[in-house]
């Protein structure tokens, strides 16, 4: 766990300092400096990307992660990542082609009740390519262990380059035409700039041989686009949606406060990005003992970790919501359902890396397709009747029933779980905070009183973690922070 627990630190560390300039754009810039029906349209056009990202990239940024540790040689290592480069390729033209000629059907269907959105259609899919490739020279770059830099331009560099946009708006520098056409302009040099560093760690030749594994190659790459689809349907497909029942400025509303609840899954991504490789070298090594114990302490660690964000984030969001537009605490309920949702993903640990990286994952798409079509036809149901907050009930439902299916069918071919007896107790320590610390008010500044009350936060939850020695990688942690 030493390069994991490295990586993974710095990783947070950089995936958190994104955030939080997020959380300045999203919660601040964006609700200040723009109309909601502007915001609402540039997180649909987004979450659509996002939406359409797994097929554009054929599933290869999954299928690198997988296999790369399989090719003992250079030669084949190398003609492999060749293969994966151009593989995108053979959904992206077809579907660029398609979307030409056939622009005006498609737009009117993008569009839905909102007509602010048909001059923006072509940026979707121009978005949506960025997104596709970027995940594909970041998987490039994790294969060779080397996450950071990666993980900086994913989560910190958009994010910057957004807020100078932002600024200039306020500024009278750009209009807001321009501020849409350069958010999706930061996409596309995000992608360039993270080609070089990919390269620089590893540049293809064109030197290649015949790969003996190539039909499983290809018949992974293809059916683990239904996975990565499945993925994103249920995280973004509820954006897309509303479009088509509510007015657009609810998309922001909605958007804001799935950002909020997002924050308690910062840890889960930071890690996923050195654990799935190894993930995958445990499993293409047969190594059931190690692949065990990285399941059990994944699952610990960010069930510790995420809980301490949830209570964070659950104790403080009356106050937070004191500090944003007011027309946007309409989202408060679901930043509470949603931060349940993600706080269960905290408990799964390393397991969409061992359900996508081994042989079973055909059944799992299986799963996830029938999952994703229940997302779809909760929000359907949903959304009429509840408006955002329906979204928030269907996605927390949907997640909740693929989570339980993906932790039962790990156990039912690999015999373990991800629980111990720990787990019960750090639930246990949630639930005893909520209830010491939920009607805890002070009468300051909102920004006064979240501090205070995080302080108070932190340091029970905190000493409790490390004097009953719940997770031996943070009681150390916590060590060294101590000793310095």
């Amino acid at each position: 766990m030493g390069i994991v627990i490295n990586q993974s630190i710095k990783n947070t560390i950089i995936t958190y300092l994104g955030f939080g300039i997020g959380a300045i754009n999203v919660l601040f810039l964006f609700t200040q400096f723009l109309s909601d029906e502007y915001f609402g349209l540039i997180t649909y056009i987004l979450s659509t990307a996002n939406v359409m990202m797994p097929i554009l990239a054929f599933g290869v940024h999954n299928t690198i992660i997988k296999f790369y540790s399989s090719y003992k040689t250079r030669l084949t290592q190398n003609s492999f990542l060749v293969l994966m480069l151009f593989l995108p390729l053979a959904i992206i033209i077809p579907l660029g082609i398609i979307g030409f000629l056939a622009f005006d059907t498609i737009s009117q269907w993008f569009i839905g009740n909102n007509d602010i959105v048909e001059d923006y259609v072509w940026l979707i899919f121009i978005t949506a390519v960025s997104f596709s490739y970027f995940e594909v020279f970041y998987a490039w770059a994790r294969v060779q262990l080397q996450s950071v830099f990666g993980n900086f331009m994913k989560e910190v560099f958009h994010r910057v380059c957004t807020a100078i946009l932002l600024l200039c708006l306020y500024a009278n520098i750009i209009s807001v035409n321009q501020l849409i056409y350069g958010i999706t302009g930061i996409y596309v040099l995000r992608l360039i700039i993270m080609k070089l560093y990919a390269f620089s760690l590893r540049f293809p030749s064109f030197k290649l041989t015949k790969l003996n594994n190539l039909s499983d190659v290809i018949k992974y790459t293809s059916l683990i686009i239904i996975a990565g689809s499945v993925a994103n349907i249920i995280l973004e497909i509820d954006k897309f949606m509303l479009n088509r029942y509510v007015a657009i400025e609810n998309v922001a509303y909605y958007g804001v406060a799935i950002y909020i609840a997002s924050v308690i899954s910062v840890p889960s991504r930071s890690m996923h990005q050195i654990v799935s490789p190894l993930t995958a070298k445990f499993l293409n090594d047969n190594n059931k003992f190690e692949l065990k114990v990285l399941y059990q302490k994944s699952s610990l660690n960010l069930f510790i970790i995420s809980g301490f964000i949830f209570l964070l984030i659950v104790l403080n969001i009356n106050e937070l919501y004191k500090l944003i537009n007011e027309n946007y605490v309409e989202g408060l309920l679901i930043v509470l359902v949603i931060s349940v949702s993600k706080l269960i993903d905290g408990l799964l640990g390393n397991n969409n890396a061992i359900l996508f990286n081994s042989d079973y994952y055909r059944m799992v798409l299986l799963l996830g397709v029938l999952l994703a079509i229940l997302t779809i036809t909760l929000n359907i149901i949903f959304i009429p009747i509840y408006g955002i907050n329906g979204a928030a009930f269907a996605t927390f439902i949907a997640v909740f029933l693929y989570n339980s299916a993906k932790i039962w069918f790990v156990n039912y071919k690999f015999k373990m779980l991800p629980f111990s007896v720990n787990t019960s107790k750090v639930l246990m320590l949630i639930i005893v905070s909520l209830g010491v610390f939920y009607f805890w008010d002070f009468s300051f500044h909102p920004i006064i009183n979240i501090a205070l009350k995080s302080i108070l936060i932190g340091v029970f939850y905190g000493a409790i973690v490390y004097v009953l020695n719940f997770s031996d990688e943070i009681t150390a942690i916590l060590n060294k922070m101590l000793k310095r």
